[in-house]
């Protein structure tokens, strides 16, 4: 028996093979034994081989199988070939069938192709344009189809038939143009005829030249009479019956449709070829005129000519798209769209000279389509706008004059009134008048003269804020004399200090005010200019200057209401530091002049921030640079009382307490509102009483020992510059002698800088907080001292 082992069969099985077997034929039973989980490989293969003959039958049988598989294969490919033979006469045939369609349908265009040639040839000698129009046109189709075979004489005769119809038919429509229109005399009576009709169609077809020819000589034959009445020795030519010229059009517009609006095909947009056209003669005629005659134009007459000029091309741009200006073949006239321009119905509508007293901040509206005819005859004014320039220049340089003479004359506003601190009115009549010279510019222009007149522009915002603003400026009297300490204590409300009226500083705000709005409109200003010039030349357009012009009246204004308050407690100060401070026996309510400069804080702070209430953030940089300016002042008013006792300093501190009290509500004194000061300026406050009432605190600890004082001197008020040690041993009475060695002393005791610090007096930077925890510790220290 013939087994698996003389074979050699071998077989191993994983374990987990054999699971997934036993899975599988769970969820899809089978028969077959070879699926079966208990499958022996060796037994199935005795099975169907049980001895070695067996095995050897097998093998005969495969190859009579692949006997088999061969025969079917031959047997296919004899099919195969059998099949080619029997459809090799059938693609014949419809290789037959298609040449014979093609020659068919040939010998058919060559039929049309003979017959229209003789048509064409026949009609057009009889002039029956109505029938050539459409006959050749299906003639020059056909003719398409023979492009490849002009190779043979026939075909090639029947193509230069062709040409020459086409040409004799070009040649026999102009001749009937030209009788029927002529260039010379006056025109035939009685209306357009079918055959020039039909005529237009033919030429639609015929070669660009001859639509052209025919569009140019009809135009020019019905703008003759124009260049008749119009001519430049006419007395009509000028510019004040410029008028005349646009009526002229107008009427022979309406003639033209009237008797020739179906002649010609609507593609061929001849009413607007003949605007356009008496648009670029009127042009040069025009600019003709303005050269020999440059002298007599002046500035209304200009003005007047340029508004009813753009008037015209806007009427224009709403009867026509503008599609022959760029000759673009058979486009058809579309309805004009519906303009959204800013600007249309406030200039287009109007006088070019028309008021308007809109405010240049408006909001912008959507920007319309440009208008195609914009320029096609307001371009000829371009050479002489220098008339309308110097113009602008003289008007503007008088507008000045009467700013200044109206200012004069009703005075500065008063404090109290509507126009105590408001915006001048002469500036809102500045802009006006220059946003009106803009939207006139514009339209005559938007290429150099808008350049100059940006010039001009810069040119009296200049004069305005020296004339009008600077010029206005109270003048500074810097002799503030001198107040007693007698006359200090009798000094009252109302008192001499103060050096400006309630007027002036109204005006001081005033002008303050006035500056804003120009510093604000005229950067409105420069970019409409940008907006209205080419764009080319918008680089060319900066108002910078003028900008920084105004921003100087603006901080000199500040300057002088601060140097006024400041001056105003100058006496108080000066009071102070001749005070004899060492004699002073009790501390009691603040001093007398610190009451003088609380006075005087409360009369000047709420106009001022009344006057400036439209403008609050220029208040709040009042409020800081009085405050830069007073603090130091005050600390440097400190240093020159001496000698101070202990009770004096105390005082004193009372008397800078007080004043901190108030610096930190300046900005809200007197006001029934009650608002938070800026962070920035609380700040400055802070960091500067802070440091006055240190020194104060330094004045009042005992000066020895001397390490001691010196060293919480170092580590509280954290100066290391000499002369402020030097004052300071000054305010304490000490004598030259131990000043010296409390100097030496001092230079000892001196931490060695940080690398990188500047030399500065400051030994360190500190913060407001840093400070306060300071003088905390010095007074807990003079107290355990005392």
């Amino acid at each position: 028996m013939y087994t698996a082992s003389n074979i050699q069969c071998k077989l191993v099985c994983h374990p987990l093979t054999n699971r997934r077997v036993s899975f599988v034929n769970k969820v899809f039973p089978s028969q077959d034994p070879l699926d079966r989980s208990d499958f022996n490989a060796v037994e199935y293969i005795n099975t169907l081989f049980p001895t070695e003959q067996a095995l050897e039958e097998a093998q005969i049988a495969i190859q009579q199988l692949f006997g088999k598989i061969k025969d079917i294969k031959d047997k296919a490919e004899k099919s195969e070939q059998m099949v080619k033979e029997i459809t090799r006469d059938i693609k014949q045939l419809d290789h037959a069938k298609r040449h014979l369609t093609t020659s068919i349908t040939t010998l058919n265009h060559l039929h049309m192709l003979a017959g229209g040639v003789d048509s064409l040839e026949a009609m057009t000698r009889k002039r029956q344009y109505g029938e050539v129009a459409n006959l050749l046109q299906g003639v020059v189709n056909v003719l398409e189809h023979f492009h490849k075979y002009m190779g043979i004489p026939q075909i090639r005769q029947l193509s230069e038939r062709v040409k020459a119809a086409q040409s004799e038919l070009g040649t026999q429509i102009l001749a009937d143009f030209e009788e029927s229109f002529p260039s010379q005399g006056s025109k035939r009576p009685g209306g357009p005829s079918n055959v020039l009709r039909d005529a237009c169609l033919v030429a639609n077809v015929l070669d660009l030249r001859i639509k052209q020819e025919i569009i140019k000589k009809f135009i020019k034959q019905q703008l003759s009479e124009y260049l008749v009445l119009f001519q430049e020795n006419q007395d009509v030519a000028w510019l004040d019956k410029i008028d005349r010229r646009y009526a002229w059009i107008k009427r022979q517009l309406v003639d033209y449709e009237e008797k020739y609006g179906r002649m010609f095909p609507e593609e061929w947009c001849m009413t607007e070829r003949i605007a356009v056209e008496f648009c670029h003669i009127t042009r040069v005629e025009l600019a003709k005129v303005m050269r020999t005659r440059a002298k007599e134009i002046e500035v209304k007459l200009l003005l007047f000519a340029i508004q009813r000029t753009t008037n015209f091309e806007v009427l224009l741009a709403k009867r026509f798209t503008g599609c022959t200006l760029t000759d673009t073949p058979g486009k058809k006239p579309e309805s004009p769209l519906a303009s959204t321009n800013p600007f249309l119905d406030d200039e287009g509508g109007e006088d070019v000279g028309a008021d308007k007293d809109e405010d240049l901040a408006k909001p912008r509206k959507p920007k319309a389509p440009d208008n195609p005819f914009h320029g096609i005859v307001s371009k000829c004014f371009e050479p002489h706008l220098y008339v309308y320039i110097e113009s602008q220049d003289k008007n503007l340089g008088e507008l000045i004059d009467r700013f200044v003479a109206d200012f004069r004359a009703q005075g500065p506003p008063k404090a109290g009134t509507e126009e105590g601190g408001a915006v001048l009115p002469s500036c809102a009549d500045l802009f006006v008048y220059y946003k009106k010279c803009m939207v006139q510019c514009s339209q005559l222009s938007t290429g150099e003269p808008m350049i100059a007149l940006t010039t001009i522009f810069q040119k009296f915002l200049r004069e305005y804020a020296w004339k009008i603003l600077s010029g206005n400026l109270p003048k500074s009297n810097s002799n503030s004399g001198g107040l007693t300490i007698s006359s200090l204590l009798k000094e009252k409300e109302g008192s001499e200090a103060a050096k400006f009226t309630v007027d002036e500083l109204c005006l001081i705000c005033s002008i303050l005010s006035t500056a804003e709005y120009c510093l604000a409109t005229t950067q409105q200003l420069e970019e409409k200019l940008k907006e209205k010039v080419d764009k080319l030349l918008v680089e060319r357009i900066h108002l910078t200057g003028e900008m920084d012009t105004f921003s100087t009246v603006i901080s000199n204004s500040i300057q002088l209401l601060v140097q006024d308050l400041d001056a105003a407690c100058d006496p108080a100060l000066t009071a102070m530091s001749k005070m004899p401070w060492q004699s002073v026996e009790h501390v009691g309510d603040q001093s007398p002049y610190v009451t003088s400069i609380i006075m005087h804080i409360k009369q000047n702070v709420p106009n001022i921030r009344e006057n400036l209430a439209s403008t609050r953030k220029y208040f709040t940089q009042f409020c800081i640079k009085f405050t830069n300016s007073f603090i130091p002042k005050f600390i440097n008013h400190l240093f020159r009382c001496k000698p101070i006792s202990m009770v004096g300093a105390e005082q004193l501190l009372l008397d800078t307490h007080s004043l901190k009290t108030v610096l930190l509500d300046l900005p809200s004194i007197g006001s029934q509102v009650l608002r938070k000061a800026p962070a920035s300026y609380t700040k400055i406050v802070v960091k500067g009483m802070t440091r006055a009432e240190m020194i104060l605190k330094v004045v009042m600890a005992p000066h020895e020992p001397p390490v001691v004082f010196v060293d919480n001197y170092i580590k509280l008020l954290a100066d290391g510059n000499p002369e402020t040690f030097q004052k300071i041993l000054d305010m304490k009475g000490l004598k030259r002698s131990e000043q010296s060695s409390m100097l030496e002393l001092f230079r000892q005791r001196l931490p060695t800088p940080p690398s990188g610090a500047d030399g500065g007096p400051s030994l360190f930077s500190t913060t407001p907080e840093q400070e306060s925890s300071r003088i905390r510790k010095l007074e807990k220290l003079i107290k355990k001292r005392l």
